[in-house]
């Protein structure tokens, strides 16, 4: 694999392009500043307008969403996996029918993998601009998103129109739903009823993993965080583990599955059989199954990373609370 072959598998944090545009609650106030980064998949935008960077899939997607402070997203729910991790910032996240059921602060570093079937949204209530990757269950996360009723509600009184196909009408700008297509149904109140409601001590203690526990676990070999035997226990697609600069081996290895590599922390030296590169914060990397390469930290000092690999497990939902 040549430098430029590998160079366009990496999307670099500063080349991210935002979509703000990209849900029902755009307009909505407290919803209207976020922006979406679609990073390799289709990802579960609502928008023509979203710019994807890589559209090929290992299996999962890999998103962003950027807030500035007191911004909040939406509630809503997926039938398959979503994880986030906190790059930059201090986001709190809620779920349930109302946002009430629960909630938990995440710092820089730690991870949460939301369990499926709730209702959840998030908001920045740190001081500047704060930055949370995704990872999101299945080749095809489009269709995946059920608004909470409030939430379209709000949306159609501020001018944005969802389509029982999943687009996005501004009418605002004069654009309405085309002939033929409905506006997108709310959920109805059997479905609703059903739709579970788990508390925080519920949630926290089996679906986050908080980083310096991560640093802990990792320092004589990666740390296994979402999978059926790590500290997550769960079989969302995909498996993640988080390394740091003394838990990788320097030497090549390759996998016969597709891996990507996601910088937390510090600086990173990619080396394979063709050139080297650097990977730094924010960077996402996707390295393709059979292909020989060693990790190493470009410099002295704290670097971690998360790494995702595709399995054979479905995208199905993660395990019962």
């Amino acid at each position: 694999m040549t430098p430029a072959e590998m160079e366009a598998r990496i999307v670099r944090y500063g080349d991210l392009k935002p979509c703000k545009t990209a849900f029902i609650d755009a307009h909505t106030p407290g919803s209207d500043q976020k922006e979406n980064f679609t990073i390799i998949g289709g990802g579960v935008s609502e928008s023509a307008d979203q710019h994807v960077h890589i559209k090929d899939t290992p299996g999962f997607n890999i998103g962003a969403a950027g807030q500035p402070p007191k911004c909040r997203n939406s509630l809503h729910s997926h039938r398959t996996a979503e994880v986030f991790f906190v790059l930059k910032g201090r986001w709190r996240f809620f779920w349930g029918r109302y946002g009430t059921a629960g909630e938990v602060v995440l710092e820089e570093g730690d991870i949460f993998n939301i369990p499926t079937g709730i209702f959840r949204g998030f908001e920045n209530i740190g001081t500047d601009y704060g930055m949370i990757m995704a990872i999101l269950g299945g080749d095809d996360a489009g269709g995946g998103v059920l608004w909470a009723p409030q939430v379209i509600e709000d949306a159609m009184a501020h001018g944005l129109v969802l389509g029982e196909n999943g687009k996005l009408y501004d009418s605002k700008q004069g654009i309405q739903l085309p002939d033929g297509v409905n506006p997108m149904p709310l959920l109805l109140p059997e479905v609703l009823d059903r739709m579970p409601e788990p508390t925080t001590a519920e949630v926290v203690p089996n679906y986050v993993a908080r980083y310096w526990d991560m640093m802990a676990l990792a320092d004589r070999q990666p740390a296994k965080v979402i999978g059926p035997d790590a500290m997550l226990r769960d079989k969302p697609g995909f498996d993640v583990d988080f390394i740091n600069g003394c838990s990788i081996p320097a030497e090549m290895y390759s996998v016969d599955q597709h891996e990507i590599l996601m910088p937390m922390r510090g600086h990173w030296r990619l080396s394979w059989d063709g050139g080297t590169t650097a990977l730094n914060p924010g960077d996402t990397c996707a390295v393709p199954p059979g292909v020989s390469h060693s990790l190493a930290p470009a410099m002295t000092g704290e670097a971690s990373m998360f790494r995702i690999r595709s399995n054979d497990d479905p995208a199905g939902p993660t395990l019962p609370i």
